[in-house]
């Protein structure tokens, strides 16, 4: 699930080489909060999921414990 996600923000940042880990935050992209909402909506479509924004999204790793409430 980490590389789907990676490779949905590589993408939506347009940089390849872009290193993606769980620590990773959406401040560290440098994504003001609109960027955050259209990330997560990339996310989304790419996943087939939908993802609470809580508020409580702040890094790649709050994203997969989101999904992991799903199961």
């Amino acid at each position: 699930m980490l590389e789907e996600i990676a490779g949905a923000i590589r993408e939506y940042k347009n940089d390849s080489s872009l290193e993606v880990t769980p620590e990773t935050t959406f401040a560290s992209l440098n994504l003001d909060s609109l960027e955050e909402v259209e990330l997560i909506m990339k996310i989304e479509e790419k996943l087939g999921v939908t993802i609470e924004m809580n508020g409580e999204i702040n890094t790649v790793g709050d994203v997969l414990a989101e999904l992991g409430k799903e199961n």
